[in-house]
């Protein structure tokens, strides 16, 4: 960790220059600089506050630095997700440590930003605004003052600034501004609490200070059952598990793809899409690392979370749900909004809810199958639900779709898609075997072999010999790599070891692997993208490549920022942060591979 003067581009910095905080209910992001340029109240899929990130101008934002020209180093605590960052000016030096603290029961509705700061060397000026846009900016904000405290309001939303140790700030406009200068001794505190439709609980230094201790005690007990796995890339997988976390939503069970939306996939591009849902395809990563680093509390709840919500439509599956389980997810424009960098357009909610994407159900199933096989029975109602599920994927198979990556163009018959369908009824057998579905086997299994052949006789493309993207579209598509991972053929298998080939070959750009190269139905250029690079790792690591698997994997590791995070993509010309970030599938990806690498021998 070395400091350094942030710098930000037309009002923006750099997406690497983040760190995410986090409650269990909603997450913020926090800037090399000292702002908090997003944050949604009171989840992760509410309108932001602080919306910055994706309008310099008009999104809100809460800084806190120096008022002198100064350098900014910043760590995690160990083993949490409370953040430290340092500031060096020339008149000493200033750390602040920033929290979505963990609030008491009785206080559930309140949600609370905490900023300590404390002087560490010489006299250090430091000032803070704070400029609430609550609704994406679109709401009136009335900034005033309630027995003396700063409140900030508009409508049923509220938050109240407690500014313990500063002088008292002063209301410019749309903005609270303070200014202080710190020495050692007792620390200071800014306090930002939340509140919607309840009365704002205003902070006293006894109570933030309680519950910062709160929430610094937390994380290094919760982490401590990931500190010792992952070989040696423990400390990414550490990590990568407390980044999962800052994506689940507790009251549910459910986890976010991301907590942003429309962090573009290339600067100045369309691809900009809302990640704050909870995707079925997603489930058995999230399950495998839960599983596999023993959090089975949190597997427990997301398994469960998943079954009801996909009730709602079965034995047909929505490719995603609210975290909440609700189907609401109209995708719409904000307008008005520049979009980070000027990455328009900016949306909230996310049409490929309404698309058919086939591998989900095979997600579902391998889900299901790791559930039953790891964790504990089903009960006989989910048990039926499941067989119906199995009984839907025998009936459509054979229809085109949109795929894993969610394509705009027209639907065609996508391999990775029916390769999963295939997953789908081949756990549902397996499941029968268990005696945890009605037993359809010989039905499922004879589907099974049916989908198989389809694959192998319009799927492969024996000039490349790989298979191929898909019947009409014979080039390398990433998402084959997961036919390794799911157990499509035995890994020795030489089609699986071709086609692994026809990625490298077609698709890799050092540690870099792009999706694909064809045409999607979007226009524009887009990053490679991170979960595909760690696929990689896994399949070479399963296929007995382990050397080859280490060495990619020591390589994408150092592509973490300065504090471990993940984005979607990365920009191959110079390894900037594409798209929205922390992003779940990318530390599910890396954490999954650590384990693979480790099974396969490497200590």
């Amino acid at each position: 960790m070395s400091a350094r003067r942030p710098e930000r581009i037309d009002g923006y910095l750099p997406l690497r220059d983040y760190a995410a905080i986090g409650d269990g209910r909603t997450a913020a992001l926090v800037g090399l600089d000292g702002s908090v340029d997003w944050l949604c109240i009171p989840d992760h899929d509410s309108p932001s506050v602080f919306g910055r990130l994706l309008d310099a101008n008009r999104g809100g934002f809460f800084e806190l630095c120096p008022d002198e020209p100064f350098e900014a180093e910043r760590r995690y605590q160990p083993g949490s997700n409370v953040l430290e960052t340092t500031f060096q000016t020339a008149s000493g030096s200033v750390r602040v440590t920033d929290a979505l603290t963990f609030v008491s029961k009785e206080l559930a509705p309140l949600r609370e930003l905490v900023r300590k700061v404390e002087g560490l060397a010489g006299a250090v000026p430091m000032r803070f605004r704070l400029v609430p846009k609550f609704g994406y900016g679109t709401r009136k904000v009335v900034l005033t003052r309630r027995a003396g405290i700063p409140v900030a309001h508009a409508g049923h939303h509220a938050l109240a600034l407690a500014p313990i140790g500063f002088p008292e700030c002063s209301i410019d406009g749309e903005s609270f501004e303070g200014r202080v200068t710190v020495e050692p001794g007792e620390p200071r505190y800014l306090a930002l609490a939340f509140a919607e439709r309840q009365p704002l609980v205003l902070p006293t230094r006894k109570h933030v200070e309680e519950r910062l201790a709160r929430t610094e005690a937390f994380w290094p007990v919760w982490s401590e059952r990931a500190r010792s796995c992952g070989g040696p890339w423990s400390d990414d997988v550490l990590r990568s598990v407390l980044a999962l976390k800052l994506c689940v939503f507790a009251p549910s069970g459910a986890i976010v793809a991301a907590p942003t939306t429309s962090l573009p996939e290339w600067i100045g591009g369309e691809r900009n899409w809302d990640y704050r849902f909870s995707w079925v395809r997603d489930s058995t990563w999230a399950l495998d690392t839960l599983v596999d680093l023993h959090y089975h509390e949190e597997a427990h709840a997301f398994f469960w979370w998943l079954q009801h919500a996909a009730r709602l439509t079965l034995p047909q599956l929505n490719v995603l749900y609210r975290i909440d389980g609700s189907l609401r997810t109209r995708e719409r424009v904000l307008p008005g909004f520049e979009g980070y960098r000027g990455s328009r357009p900016v949306r909230i909610g996310n049409a490929a809810a309404e698309q058919q994407q086939l591998d989900i159900y095979g997600a579902l199933l391998d889900c299901v199958w790791l559930y039953a096989r790891e964790m504990g029975s089903l009960d006989r109602k989910t048990g039926k639900l499941m067989a119906g599920v199995a009984d839907h994927v025998a009936k459509i198979w054979r229809q085109p779709d949109c795929g894993i990556w969610e394509v705009r163009s027209e639907p065609t018959h996508f391999v990775q898609s029916k390769a999963m369908c295939w997953v789908a009824l081949d756990r549902a057998a397996k499941l029968a075997e268990m005696g945890a579905l009605p037993d359809r086997r010989t039905h499922w299994r004879r589907e099974a072999d049916a989908c198989r052949a389809f694959i192998e006789e319009h799927g492969w493309d024996a000039g490349r010999n790989s298979y191929a993207r898909a019947t009409t579209l014979h080039e390398a598509d990433a998402s084959l790599l997961t036919m390794v991972l799911q157990g499509f053929h035995e890994p020795d298998d030489p089609r699986l070891r071709g086609t692994i080939d026809a990625v490298q070959r077609e698709l890799q750009e050092g540690p870099y692997v792009f999706r694909y190269r064809g045409p999607d139905g979007v226009p524009g250029d887009e990053g490679a993208f991170l979960t595909c690079s760690f696929w990689l790792v896994d399949a070479l690591a399963r296929t007995g490549r382990v050397d080859e698997a280490s060495a990619l994997m020591d390589e994408l590791c150092a592509l973490a920022n300065d504090v471990g995070l993940f984005s979607e993509e990365v920009d191959r010309r110079d390894g900037s942060f594409l798209g929205n970030m922390p992003q779940a599938l990318t530390h599910l990806a890396l954490a999954n591979a650590a384990v693979s690498l480790v099974s396969a021998g490497v200590e």
